[in-house]
């Protein structure tokens, strides 16, 4: 075991990927010589050179449509949008085109679409560069979405998502990028559809991903002291989604909680609570709580972000409230 970085787990991922297959290609703002906005393409330029790794123009329309034409006629691109918000632009080519033209074609065409888009808060980076928006692309047929909170499963999720002939959208926590991790020597793909046990428990169920797995651990640790055991489920896979696992726990604990960085109202935790109420009806002994940010815009001042995005006293609290 070794420890690398969040964002040092995504760029050797892209790397191997790119030294086993030279239809794979690197494209997006900033993603050459100067290494992405966030450091995680940094050397990838100088490897493969300016034709496999290639600076677009400040066009998110641009990046993604030309990524979607590259992936029908053979390529495997790996596009990045420096901020999940600025997905916007980008919207119909990923929706309209790229998740619907394997179905529209009768099976005949393959889309092997990488979609890089960091995410989230925490890093006083103001509203336009703070979103969680992903309810947007879980909530569309055709589209595979994941979700890594760790080096170990962003290199793995990574490696999956190169090899997986549909279009994926692959969302970074930007709070994490710099934070370090144990990977194994030799790392292993992880399959979608696939979560992890972060924590055992026995006396409610805590489901959440990315940068909040986390904080539901801290938050654990910190209900353990009142004796209360939270297990700790990262998702990792938003679409395809785990269930089993999901079910299999609610059935232990007999309690859940859902904790989602993007604003709770209309939000992909609302998925999760209702899949949980609905097929979990009778195994739980209390409502299903949501926690998520405020119906606020992230703020650019540090205060402020913090009241709004969801903390761990947050998850501390709602867990206690089931009690």
């Amino acid at each position: 075991m070794r420890k690398i970085t969040y964002g040092e787990g995504i760029r050797e991922a892209l790397r191997e990927k790119m030294l086993e297959n030279k239809d794979v290609v690197l494209l997006g703002e900033d993603v050459g010589p100067y290494g992405g906005t966030f450091g995680v393409t940094k050397g990838l330029w100088e490897q493969f050179g300016e034709e496999r790794v290639r600076d677009t123009p400040i066009s998110e329309g641009v990046i993604v449509g030309a990524s979607v034409g590259a992936a029908a006629t053979g390529l495997r691109p790996v596009a990045e949008l420096m901020f999940i918000d600025f997905l916007t632009f980008g919207m119909d080519g990923l929706v309209n085109q790229a998740a619907k033209m394997r179905y529209m074609f009768g099976g005949k065409i393959s889309v092997p679409l990488v979609l890089r888009l960091p995410a989230g808060g925490g890093i006083s980076a103001g509203a336009q560069h703070s979103g969680s928006l992903e309810a947007w692309v879980t909530h569309v047929p055709g589209l595979k979405v994941v979700y890594p909170s760790n080096a170990a499963d962003a290199w793995g999720l990574m490696l999956t998502a190169i090899d997986d002939d549909n279009p994926v959208v692959y969302i970074e926590s930007k709070v994490l990028y710099s934070q370090k991790s144990e990977v194994p020597d030799k790392v292993s793909k992880v399959p979608f559809g696939s979560a992890a046990i972060a924590r055992e428990g026995a006396d409610v169920s805590i489901i959440t991903y990315g940068k909040q797995v986390h904080d539901a651990l801290k938050a654990a640790a910190a209900l353990a002291k009142d004796g209360i055991e939270a297990e700790v489920i990262d998702l990792r896979s938003l679409y395809p989604l785990d269930k089993e696992t999901i079910f299999r726990s609610v059935a232990k604990t007999h309690r859940a909680l859902v904790v989602t960085e993007e604003v709770k109202r209309g939000g992909y935790g609302g998925e999760l609570s209702a899949l949980v109420s609905e097929q979990c009806f009778d195994e739980l002994d209390a409502p299903v709580v949501r926690i998520g940010a405020l119906d606020s815009p992230v703020p650019y001042s540090q205060v402020l972000e913090s009241l709004v995005l969801p903390s761990v006293e947050d998850i501390v609290k709602g867990v206690k409230e089931m009690f």
